[in-house]
C-alpha cells in the first residue's frame, strides 16, 4: 500500500513570485500569514505551528497562524491563491490541497502549478489506519474482514473530499471493495475527537496526529501505510 503511504506537508507561497531583488533583501518587513487549510489540532496544524514557530526566529517577524476549514481544504487554498502577490500570505499545502483536489473538484478555483509558488518541503508521514477503541477487529487481518462483512454499516471520518484522510481511506476503500459511509469533519483534529468518542468506526490518518490517542489506549491503530512499512 506505498501508493499512498506518504502525504507531504510542503509551503506554497502565492506572490513569492515576482519579488524584485530590493524587495527580496528587505523581506519581510511585517507580520507573516500562515494558512492552514484545516481546523487546529489535526496533522497539518501541527506541522504548522512548529515550522513557523523556527521561522519566526530566523526571520525576526511574527507568523500569525489562520486555520480556514472547508471543502477538504480547497476553500483556504482558494484564499491564499487570491492573496496579494507579496509573499506575506503562505499556505501549508499538501497531497490533497495541491493535487487530489484537481481532478475532485472540476471548477476548481485556483490552479496548483500557476497560482503558487513552492517554498519549502515540511514533513513526509506515514498514514495510520484506525479505529474506535472498542472496534471488535484485533489485527488488520480480522480488520479487513469485519469492515467487508458489514460494509453497509461501516461509516468512515475523513477531513473533507479531497483531504489526504479521505484520498487514502477512498484507495483502502477501492482495494478491499467496500462503500463505507463517509463522515466529513473540518479536519482530522475534529474527525479524531470522533473516533475517540465512539461517534465514527474508522479513519485513515497522518502519525503526526494518532499517537498520543493510541499510546492512551483511545483509539486502536491496524497499519501504517508507508514507503518503509508497507
Amino acid at each position: 500500500m506505498n501508493s499512498f503511504s506518504r502525504t507531504f506537508a510542503a509551503v506554497a507561497a502565492f506572490g513569492a513570485i515576482g519579488l524584485g531583488i530590493a524587495q527580496a533583501q528587505e523581506y519581510p518587513t511585517r507580520t507573516i500569514t500562515m494558512i492552514v487549510p484545516f481546523a487546529a489540532g489535526g496533522p497539518t496544524d501541527v506541522v504548522a505551528r512548529i515550522v513557523t514557530g523556527h521561522m519566526a526566529q530566523t526571520l525576526g517577524q511574527s507568523i500569525i497562524i489562520e486555520n480556514v476549514v472547508g471543502a477538504g481544504g480547497t476553500t483556504a487554498t482558494t484564499r491564499a491563491a487570491h492573496a496579494a502577490n507579496d509573499g506575506y500570505t503562505l499556505i501549508t499545502g499538501h497531497m490533497g490541497t495541491h493535487a487530489a483536489a484537481v481532478p475532485l473538484y472540476p471548477k476548481l478555483a485556483y490552479h496548483p502549478e500557476k497560482d503558487f509558488e513552492p517554498v519549502a518541503m515540511l514533513a513526509g508521514t506515514p498514514i495510520l489506519f484506525l479505529a474506535r477503541k472498542d472496534f471488535p477487529a484485533k489485527d488488520l487481518k480480522e480488520f479487513i474482514g469485519y469492515v467487508k462483512a458489514n460494509t453497509d454499516k461501516m461509516n468512515m471520518a475523513h477531513a473533507g473530499v479531497g483531504s489526504v484522510s479521505y484520498s487514502a481511506c477512498e484507495l483502502l476503500s477501492s482495494v478491499l471493495d467496500i462503500k463505507p459511509l463517509g463522515v466529513p469533519f473540518n479536519g482530522t483534529g475534529p474527525a479524531m475527537n470522533a473516533l475517540v468518542g465512539g461517534q465514527v468506526d474508522y479513519m485513515c490518518d497522518q502519525i503526526v496526529n494518532a499517537v498520543p490517542q493510541i499510546n492512551g489506549g483511545t483509539i486502536k491503530a491496524y497499519a501504517a501505510g508507508s514507503a518503509d512499512h508497507g
